[in-house]
């Protein structure tokens, strides 16, 4: 039976929060590796992709190891972007007790997945209820800089506080049945003691009740700008309301910097993106290309105390369709670090890109800026009318079966 999953809104800040920057797989993967192998009660991991590489087999030894020792694992992945685990891989977790589902398997017609719209891109993992990590990173070598010219660039967060609480209910609704959630209900998620000084918000999005909440808090900051403002994303095309958000800082005298890839791992990312440079840059906004390997971060921050870090893009995907978890954080050392990072990124690995010359008339230019102003007007109600469905959540079962539905549907379906 498919129950629907409704998430809290997460609107009120948190204080009592501690948040520590991790940049790329080096710091990323030994913090959470290291996380599970201290876990004494349970481990809740979601990720949109997860490969048998060397980092997938890294994070398989962990999660083994730690449900061989009692602790109680559950794993969710996407079926679109995890679609090639093995039968060995999965099997040897849920013989040891892991609980491993997979969000929407899908299905392959003539050798194409069809199951590319409405993904759980979300990168979250809680650790005993205490612990958690969020961002943007992947459990694949293509995330550690000796994968080569490929490696991505991307960011995390591991924090402890009171915050944590939420995003442990929220991974717990987004996969448990009924009768996991009985069994557990009297473990609440309130009273984890403060553990820094950061205020923080834990902000999805879905299909159903918060359609829009990442997107608004962003909106909400650009509007309260005051002096400075840097965005790092990987995928850019945002609505109309965030590109005039933007512009209207920019146009205020507030320096607006964004920060995209120049290396795409996909050539139209980087096109789409081109085509609101010239919109940007007339009203003020300065952009830079990375150019040392494939960006794949989702952070910003705002003035010297507005902070975020997460799973979402600035792209119609995230913003209209997946399924995604950022923190919105505030607090200054958190923020000044967090400036430190992306300015020595400007400073010596991105390429300013150069405004076209004032007075110069273009007339496709004009014409390519219409189309794209009207293109991003109107998108977020054009996607509604792409295919829905109610995705749900499959368990992977011990023995000869890889995998029977569980009951559990998927968090936020349309």
């Amino acid at each position: 039976m498919k129950r629907s999953f409704r998430a809290p809104r997460s609107s009120r800040w948190v204080p009592g929060n501690h948040f520590d920057l991790l940049e790329n797989g080096e710091e990323f993967f030994p913090r959470v590796f290291n996380a599970i192998a201290q876990a004494r009660r349970e481990v809740m991991l979601e990720t949109f992709i997860l490969f048998d590489d060397k980092i997938g087999k890294e994070l398989h030894a962990a999660l083994l190891q730690a449900a061989q020792r009692g602790v109680e694992v559950h794993v969710l992945v996407d079926g679109f972007g995890s679609p090639d685990l093995s039968d060995q891989y999965v099997g040897s977790l849920v013989d040891a007790g892991v609980k491993f589902r997979v969000f929407d398997p899908g299905r392959v017609f003539l050798g194409q997945r069809l199951n590319v719209l409405r993904r759980m891109h979300r990168k979250i993992v809680v650790v005993d209820g205490e612990l958690g990590f969020i961002g943007g990173i992947n459990y694949s070598a293509d995330h550690v800089a000796d994968f080569g010219p490929e490696a991505k660039q991307d960011y995390a967060v591991q924090v402890r506080g009171p915050i944590v609480a939420q995003m442990h209910h929220f991974t717990r609704e987004a996969v448990l049945d009924r009768a996991d959630h009985k069994r557990h209900r009297a473990a609440g998620v309130t009273g984890r003691p403060h553990a820094g000084t950061a205020h923080a918000i834990f902000v999805t999005r879905d299909n159903q009740q918060h359609t829009s909440d990442i997107e608004r808090h962003y909106r909400v900051a650009l509007r309260a700008a005051r002096s400075r403002v840097v965005i790092a994303n990987a995928y850019f095309f945002p609505g109309y309301r965030f590109i005039r958000e933007m512009r209207r800082a920019a146009k205020r005298g507030v320096d607006v910097r964004l920060i995209l890839q120049g290396q795409p791992d996909m050539p139209i990312v980087k096109t789409a993106a081109s085509l609101l440079y010239d919109h940007l840059q007339r009203a003020g906004v300065r952009v830079y290309e990375y150019c040392d390997r494939p960006l794949h971060g989702k952070v910003a921050l705002v003035d010297d105390t507005w902070s975020t870090v997460g799973s979402s893009n600035l792209d119609p995907l995230s913003l209209s369709l997946n399924l995604e978890a950022n923190v919105i954080i505030q607090d200054r050392a958190f923020n000044a670090q967090l400036h430190r990072r992306l300015s020595h990124l400007m400073d010596n690995s991105c390429n300013q890109i150069e405004a076209a010359a004032p007075g110069r008339w273009d007339g496709l230019r004009v014409m390519r800026s219409y189309a794209v102003f009207h293109l991003m007007r109107w998108f977020p109600a054009w996607a509604g009318w792409l295919p829905k469905h109610q995705p749900i959540i499959t368990l992977a079962k011990p023995g000869p079966a890889d995998a029977a539905t569980d009951g559990s549907a998927g968090g936020a379906a349309a």
